[in-house]
Parts: C-alpha cells; structure tokens; sequence
C-alpha cells in the first residue's frame, strides 16, 4: 500500500496514467482478444469483463471464452466431417 500512496504523493501524472492506461487494458484484455478470436460474442465478452475484472477466476473464465470462439467451431466442424 506504501507503494501506491508514494505514487500517489509523487504527482508524477505521466506515470500514473500510463500505469491506469496498463490496468485498463489488462481489464479489458479479454474483450481485446475477443475481437480476434470470438467476434459473435464480442459485446457479451465487453459486458462480462467490466464484473469480471474484480475476481481473478471470473477474468480467467471470460479470457477463456474469448479465445475459444473459432477454436470450437473449427474442431467441432472437423469432427462432424470424420464422423
């Protein structure tokens, strides 16, 4: 905590918004991914992460969901054709 308030108390505004620039994208990483990797689910993923964000298994799971999106759909289209 030590380690905030001197960030804090320092009124370096340069490095405090790049550090809240670095949390904001690592919140929203997810729905970044998403835009790549699920892009049907993309405003689902966006909404999950804003609650997500606060648990770090709940960001794990949206995470998982946003990079499995074509994934699925490519195995599960080459197991219909072998089958």
């Amino acid at each position: 905590m030590e380690f905030i308030d001197k960030i804090v108390a320092s009124e370096n505004y340069a490095f405090i918004s790049l550090l809240m620039l670095v949390v904001v994208a690592l919140w929203f990483l997810p729905a970044i991914l998403a835009l790549m990797f699920n892009r049907k689910h993309f405003k689902l993923i966006l909404l999950a992460c804003i609650p997500a964000g606060f648990s770090l298994i709940a960001w794990g799971g949206v995470m998982v969901w946003a990079t499995t999106g074509k994934v699925v759909e490519k195995y599960s289209n080459r197991t219909k054709s072998e089958g």
